[in-house]
């Protein structure tokens, strides 16, 4: 009879279950804030994107000699063109020189809620 209960050794105890839930644990905490670190960045490589969207159709805008002033309505990019419900604002600085400002429309981006560029 003894020798039946000694050979009956199926199954995990509550020990080394333990032990996998703390390591699980563990590794959670650690993937948890890098993946949230990812995402938001994420949002910030859109406006940065975004920006350098509007920058290229500007320069295309300008490819033609008779376009000399440039606009939002000129452009043909509407806000809804952009990424992540993202807005822009196009103003001119001087002549042919204008900053583009995007905002991140998810208020997700830590670093910043606008980025700039001036061309």
């Amino acid at each position: 009879m003894l020798q039946k209960l000694q050979n009956n050794n199926k199954g995990f105890t509550l020990i080394e279950l333990m032990i996998v839930i703390a390591i699980i644990g563990i590794l959670a905490a650690i993937a948890i804030p890098n993946f949230i670190s990812y995402r938001d960045k994420t949002y910030c490589s859109a406006a940065e994107t975004d920006a350098q969207t509007i920058a290229g159709a500007i320069a295309d805008y300008f490819s033609d000699p008779n376009n000399i002033d440039v606009t939002k309505a000129t452009l043909g990019l509407e806000d809804a063109d952009l990424s992540n419900s993202n807005t822009y604002t196009l103003t001119a600085v001087g002549t042919n020189e204008y900053t583009i400002v995007v905002t991140d429309g998810t208020s997700r981006c830590p670093r910043f809620d606008t980025y700039s560029i001036t061309m």
